[in-house]
């Protein structure tokens, strides 16, 4: 983000990005932070390790059934000027279904949309910008505003 962001006059000279994770009580905080440390611990033992590793054979993962009940939404605010703007980006099963779906989309942004002209290594917000947020949209990835002040 921080690089998009000095690459983009856009983003104005006192762009600044943090990121967070919300729950919503205490106890949910403490407790899944205690359970993925307890995991992180447990795999180092080789025979939890074999027991997780032979869990799912390569090529397996979800049915389509647990994709269909999977989401994710993923909240941004911007201040700026004396506001506040907030948004949110949303979808489906983000492990599958929506990450093959970005990548299927920025393929095609890349070889057949009018793009500025970079050369290098740049980001995804320099080399596609509007033009893939334009795709994710129309191929059902929503965007939107919340809220203002």
């Amino acid at each position: 983000m921080a690089r998009s962001a000095a690459a983009l006059e856009r983003y104005g000279p006192d762009f600044r990005y943090r990121h967070y994770a919300s729950v919503k009580t205490l106890p949910m905080a403490l407790g899944g932070t205690a359970a993925v440390g307890l995991g992180v611990a447990a795999a180092q033992l080789p025979p939890v390790r074999s027991w997780l590793m032979d869990r799912y054979s390569a090529g397996q993962g979800p049915s389509a059934e647990r994709r269909a009940r999977s989401w994710f939404s993923v909240r941004f605010v911007g201040e700026g000027g004396g506001r506040r703007v907030f948004t949110e980006v949303s979808g489906g099963d983000p492990g599958y279904d929506e990450t093959a779906r970005m990548l299927a989309e920025s393929a095609l942004c890349l070889a057949f949309d009018a793009l500025p002209k970079t050369a290098g290594q740049v980001t995804t917000a320099v080399a596609m910008g509007d033009a893939l947020t334009e795709r994710l949209r129309a191929a059902g990835i929503v965007f939107r505003v919340a809220h203002r002040s």
